[in-house]
């Protein structure tokens, strides 16, 4: 089985969130889970949903601040691995295209 998720942990703040995001996506590490981020989050992989819930926490407890929001979106496909990419790859297949655009 392969738990895909899209995380997003921000502190609550007027100012740059950067370095509170960039200690969020540095707890990762610790975990046996794979990550990309992006501008409106992270896409983490793991092989189950205990995992991956492990790593968000963490990720969710190492920003500071009065206030962290924190939003988790788990796909958990049970009948076959799949991986994020090839998800990306299907979406491509059927545009017949990359599926993205610069403007």
């Amino acid at each position: 089985m392969t738990a895909i998720a899209l995380l997003s942990v921000a502190p609550v703040t007027e100012d740059s969130m950067a370095s509170e995001v960039a200690k969020a996506v540095e707890a990762l590490d610790d975990f046996d889970v794979s990550y990309e981020t992006n501008p409106m989050g992270t896409v983490i992989e793991a092989d189950s949903v205990a995992e991956l819930f492990a790593a968000a926490q963490a990720a969710h407890e190492a920003v500071d601040g009065d206030r962290v929001s924190t939003v988790l979106k788990i796909d958990d496909k049970r009948t076959r691995d799949q991986r994020a990419q090839e998800k990306v790859d299907t979406v491509e297949a059927v545009l017949g295209r990359e599926a993205k655009r610069d403007r």
